[in-house]
């Protein structure tokens, strides 16, 4: 008797216990029963997501790569070479500076001098342009002389209105005759082993420039040059009762010879 019950009641207690899956599946959104069930057959995994592709120098093929960092190393090297040899120049005297001096000023000068003129508590009251002329050899071999041309004044009217202004343009020609008093007397004489220095630099950037303008015409050759500067002093403001005298004076250089690499701009 109680064979045949439990017989009979046991596929009614699977149907039953069945139903109630079915209902907590559908409850729960089919989320027991999707994790539960077991991959169909014939059916594919989806395949992995494809590498990134690689940027940068990563990207790059290795003989490139390697070229890349041979590169960055010779920069690196030539950065800290660069800041050394600016800190011993500006450092007090000591050992090393004495010992390789000439090599630290031959690093430095002309074009990485270092001064502190921007904090002078005396701030410059004048303007300074410096002009030169040449006498030149025309193409039918004859000579004759230029007139004055304001180097400064050409670098001014470059500098108006230029919102980005280069480097050369601003302090090339300045620095050059900052150089240039700073190494001679009064006289004109050089003082020190800078003041040959100094006038091979400031001739080199007075004849590129007649080069440029054509000071010798076709064919022609600029044989000379004589450089000199004109000074004024900056007018006092209105309310000033300082008197200010305005006229300009003159430092008139001697001439100075120009070789034939200097006449077709090959100086070094």
């Amino acid at each position: 008797m109680n064979t045949h019950d439990g017989g009979a009641d046991a596929p009614e207690a699977r149907e039953a216990e069945r139903s109630e899956r079915s209902e907590r599946s559908e409850r729960s959104g089919g989320v027991e029963a999707v994790a539960d069930a077991p991959d169909a057959p014939g059916t594919s995994q989806p395949p992995p997501p494809a590498p990134e592709p690689r940027t940068g120098v990563a990207a790059l093929s290795p003989r490139y790569r390697i070229g890349a960092a041979v590169a960055v190393a010779v920069v690196a090297v030539a950065v800290c070479v660069h800041l050394g040899m600016v800190f011993l120049h500006i450092a007090p005297s000591n050992t090393v500076t004495k010992a390789h001096g000439k090599a630290i000023d031959d690093w430095i000068y002309p074009e990485f001098e270092q001064n502190w003129k921007l904090f002078a508590p005396n701030p410059l009251q004048q303007n300074i342009a410096v002009q030169v002329r040449a006498q030149v050899r025309t193409a039918d071999g004859g000579s004759r002389e230029t007139g004055w041309y304001d180097l400064s004044a050409q670098d001014g009217r470059a500098i108006d209105g230029n919102l980005l202004p280069s480097h050369t343009q601003q302090n090339e020609l300045r620095r050059a005759w900052d150089f240039f008093t700073a190494t001679h007397d009064n006289g004109n004489r050089a003082v020190g082993v800078r003041g040959t220095l100094s006038e091979s630099y400031l001739r080199r950037i007075v004849v590129l420039r007649l080069e440029r303008g054509g000071a010798a015409g076709a064919g022609g050759a600029v044989e000379r040059v004589q450089v000199r500067s004109r000074t004024t002093n900056v007018a006092a403001p209105s309310w000033s009762r300082e008197k200010v005298s305005t006229d300009p004076s003159y430092r008139v250089l001697p001439w100075w010879g120009v070789s034939g690499d200097e006449a077709r701009g090959g100086v070094q």
